[in-house]
């Protein structure tokens, strides 16, 4: 009796297109051997990354680290002895305060991060930016703003103070002090700021703690003022109005364009010193401004009487900031991707990044496709295999970009981002997905372009909910 062939496993519906990886000759040399063997014998082997105790240790060396960590101390111990008041007397609205803006900052939070796929940020820095926002600045713009509006009151009179003090005071003390805190920044990981999208991160994270702090204290102004003792019903309130109502257009927003004109002045050193300093007083003056308009009384009540024309009211002197944002972060992420793959690009090694890596490594929503393929042809390990190739593709470029003369000298640093590159090829190369490319029967409209539309409806519904709740309040 002859026992039947094994049926043979189903063709692949979706087979990946020709790499070049396929067409390289079995017995070519890894790139990393045949750089390494172009090095003097002194430094061939030397290529281990610096130690982060070696780099902690140089930045311990410098005053402006010191300076700022007293700052913060400083400005913590103030903070928790401005809180020790209502947290004795409302409790419960305190800590519902607290809780609540603290779950409305991690969305805001996730994007900011989300915005540089190629450099990732030191987590340590990006808290560092954040406390800045949430406690130094907040605490050091309390009663530079009430000096600041005592003195128009003066100098003008009482009634143009209330009307314009807000508009007028907040721009001028908060901007300041959120800039400083990038500059501060700067001074401490000067490594770290690369490119304007840097700026415009760590920007964008000092304003959110400004924000998150300041509504936390609107919060409880509010509590007091209604004056029913510990109950969350005026925390919510406030929670729809600064949450929803200001918070797609607020200091986040403000301190990211201020932190573009910053880094603007400190990384583009090849320009005259003319457009150095005309970029970066265009930023602070389109935080200022934006930040003006939105304080302003102009517009303050909307349109009309009815919840849609307040809402209208709101987009005219929101909107057109957050746009002018939104295009300079388009702006921003594409002239850094193009930077950094220009980067793998000259080295034209196929076992580094293929012809098709590097154009997806450039576009955001590509990157995302790449990594849904790899999880169509290689299930969940697929997907990771090719997200940390394109992170080790990504730091490998940013460390090239870095090198003082790029691979000749064989950087420490740079070498051990290649051997993370060639092993995430190597797992790849296992999983039979050797290249980190988009299906070839990718949608014609991008995921992303639906993402965004579904959560600007969320988000337009949940600015209408608010105005209605504030309209019957």
């Amino acid at each position: 009796m002859s026992v039947p062939d094994p049926p043979s496993p189903s063709p692949d519906p979706m087979p990946p297109p020709q790499s070049p990886l396929t067409a390289l000759p079995p017995d070519t040399r890894r790139w990393r051997y045949r750089v390494r063997t172009k090095l003097p014998a002194a430094q061939r082997f030397r290529v281990r990354p610096t130690p982060p105790a070696a780099r902690a240790l140089r930045v311990l060396e410098l005053p402006a680290f010191w300076i700022l960590c007293l700052l913060i101390g400083l400005s913590a111990w103030r903070l928790a002895m401005m809180l020790q008041s209502p947290l004795v007397r409302f409790p419960y609205a305190t800590i519902t305060a607290i809780a609540l803006f603290a779950l409305w900052a991690i969305p805001f939070w996730l994007f900011i991060l989300a915005m540089d796929f190629l450099e990732r940020e030191p987590p340590l820095l990006l808290a560092t930016a954040f406390a800045w926002g949430a406690i130094v600045a907040t605490m050091a713009a309390m009663p530079s703003n009430r000096a600041l509006l005592g003195l128009t009151a003066k100098v003008v009179s009482p009634d143009f103070a209330i009307v314009w003090g807000p508009a007028i005071t907040g721009p001028a003390i908060e901007e300041l002090l959120k800039a400083l805190g990038l500059v501060m920044i700067v001074l401490v990981a000067r490594r770290q700021i690369n490119s304007v999208l840097d700026g415009m991160i760590y920007g964008a994270l000092i304003g959110l703690g400004f924000q998150v702090v300041e509504n936390i204290f609107y919060a409880l102004n509010a509590v007091e003022m209604a004056n029913e003792g510990d109950t969350a019903i005026p925390v919510v309130a406030t929670f729809f109005l600064r949450g929803f109502l200001a918070g797609l257009w607020s200091h986040a927003l403000f301190s990211a364009l201020a932190g573009a004109g910053v880094a603007w002045f400190i990384v583009r050193t090849e320009q005259p010193p003319a457009m150095r300093w005309g970029g970066l007083i265009v930023g602070l003056w389109l935080a200022w401004g934006t930040h003006f308009i939105w304080n302003s009384p102009l517009l303050m009540d909307g349109t009309g009487v009815s919840t849609g024309g307040l809402l209208i009211g709101l987009l005219f002197k929101g909107l057109p900031a957050l746009l002018l944002a939104i295009g300079l972060l388009w702006v921003a992420r594409n002239r850094e991707a193009h930077y950094y793959v220009d980067r793998l690009q000259a080295l034209n090694d196929p076992e580094i990044a293929t012809p098709g890596e590097l154009s997806t490594l450039r576009v955001g929503h590509l990157r995302a496709d790449a990594r849904r393929y790899g999880r169509f042809r290689a299930g969940s390990r697929g997907r990771h295999a090719v997200k940390a190739l394109q992170r080790a593709q990504a730091r490998f470029a940013v460390e090239l970009s870095r090198a003082p003369s790029g691979l000749v000298n064989g950087d420490a640093v740079v070498m051990h981002s290649l051997d993370d590159v060639l092993a995430c090829r190597k797992r790849m190369m296992v999983l039979a997905h050797p290249e980190g490319i988009p299906s070839p029967r990718r949608p014609v409209i991008p995921r992303n372009v639906a993402t965004v539309t579904a959560v600007a409806i969320i988000l337009f519904g949940l600015v209408w909910f608010a105005v209605c709740m504030l309209r019957g309040a």
